[in-house]
Parts: structure tokens; C-alpha cells; sequence
């Protein structure tokens, strides 16, 4: 029987890519993950994708004194999940899960574990049912969200938590990422 498998995706959403709040080669990244979900069809029997579901007027946006523009707002376009891996997701065998992180106006959650409610499933969900599946982890961006995401999961995971850098590009080109990578004992995919 083949090991079991988890690929989540870090917030891979309209405004990270195409947005207010661009990451560098982006669409490219999730272009070659929807292809990679598709090619792989069947690997994974749970894919779990976050997402930052922020209010109109939350903290970390600029407008209110924060360090970003206004993205991933609840309900708009920007908050919307990428069309094309989207379609892959729902096209392929394995059950499909979404998250949310960021939706207290107070606050700033850039890992999923950060978020109580979500935090507490998926924690459940990799002590429990998940407790003996490689976690695949991927998506936007490299240096803020996935490799806060990567941290809160280390010591959760183990050896079972893998990245596929070709899938999460940064803002900052990926020296953060790269340096966390060389430092953990996580694996590159």
C-alpha cells in the first residue's frame, strides 16, 4: 500500500499573484502547480489550501498604518483561489479542504497555525488521522507565509514535512526561505 500523502497549499490567491500584492513569477509557480496536481493525481488523498481571508479594514494593511497594501479581502476577487489550480484541485481524486488565517482585524497570521480554528483541525488532523503522512508544503509567498507555516509545522511533522521551493516563490527573490531550508532538516521536493 502506497504511503499516504498530504500536499498543502499556502494561500494561493488572486492578489498574490496578479493583485494588489504581487510575488514575483507567481502565476508561474501555480501554473506548474496545477500541472503538478494534475500529473500527480491520485498521490495525494488530502489537499488542504489557506487562505488569508482578511476584513476590509485589517491591521496589517497600510491604510491603518500596517505593512501591506489592501489583499485577500473577504469576499472579493483578490480572495479568490487561483482559476487554474482551482480546477486541478476539484479535477483530481483525493479530498479538497480550504483554511482560512487572517480574519481578526487585530491580528496578523501568516502561518495557518496561528489561526485557533484552523490551527486546531489541522493539528488534530496530523496528530490523528494524518499522524503518519508526508506533508508536502508549497505556495505564496515563499518568505512570509509558507516559511512561517514551514516553522509552526516542524516540530509537529518531523521528518515527515517536505517544500517544494519550485512552487513558492518569494518577494524577496527566496533568501529567506533558502537560508530556513539550510538551516532545518526539512526537505526540498
Amino acid at each position: 500500500m502506497a504511503k499516504k500523502k498530504m500536499l498543502l497549499i499556502v494561500d494561493p490567491q488572486i492578489d498574490f499573484i496578479s493583485g494588489t500584492l504581487p510575488v514575483p513569477h507567481a502565476g508561474k509557480a501555480m501554473d506548474a502547480l496545477a500541472n503538478y496536481v494534475k500529473e500527480h493525481n491520485g498521490d495525494y488523498d488530502l489537499k488542504i489550501v489557506t487562505n488569508d481571508w482578511h476584513p476590509y479594514h485589517h491591521s496589517s494593511f497600510a491604510p491603518q498604518g500596517g505593512q501591506w497594501p489592501v489583499h485577500c479581502v473577504q469576499y472579493s476577487e483578490g480572495a479568490a483561489t487561483y482559476r487554474p489550480l482551482l480546477e486541478a484541485l476539484y479535477c483530481t481524486t483525493g479530498e479538497t479542504k480550504f483554511l482560512i488565517k487572517g480574519d481578526s482585524a487585530d491580528r496578523e497570521e501568516y502561518s495557518i497555525m496561528q489561526n485557533e480554528n484552523s490551527a486546531d483541525f489541522l493539528r488534530f488532523l496530523l496528530e490523528n488521522e494524518k499522524k503518519d503522512a508526508e506533508v508536502h508544503v508549497c505556495g505564496l509567498a515563499g518568505d512570509v507565509c509558507v516559511l512561517n507555516t514551514l516553522r509552526d509545522l516542524q516540530t509537529l511533522c518531523g521528518n515527515r514535512l517536505s517544500v517544494f521551493k519550485d512552487f513558492s516563490p518569494s518577494i524577496d527573490s527566496g533568501e529567506a526561505l533558502s537560508q530556513f531550508l539550510a538551516e532545518s532538516k526539512i526537505k526540498t521536493l
